[in-house]
């Protein structure tokens, strides 16, 4: 059975700054400043692509990063809780 389908809050919604390997996300709607790091920012830049499951987040990372899908789903799953639960990410 598929997991949740997310979509990321719209580009308009963050400002992003890159500080080597931090990300700094500053989210306008609830006025906090996020700092991530890796995966956050691949799983976010995946997300810019269309909504997606655990699943096919993984598979998009797997296109560009040499991972194996089928093991990062569950990373993936972990970090798309914690990104909907600080507003970064939303069900669609």
């Amino acid at each position: 059975m598929p997991g949740p389908v997310y979509r990321a809050e719209p580009a308009r919604h963050l400002c992003r700054v890159s500080l080597d390997t931090l990300d700094l996300i500053y989210h306008r709607a609830s006025g906090i400043t996020h700092v991530v790091a890796e995966p956050v920012p691949q799983i976010l830049a995946a997300l810019e692509r269309g909504q997606a499951d655990a699943a096919e987040v993984a598979r998009r990372l797997a296109a560009t990063h040499d991972i194996d899908p089928r093991e990062a789903e569950p990373v993936v799953a972990a970090r798309l809780a914690e990104l909907e639960a600080v507003g970064l990410v939303v069900r669609a």
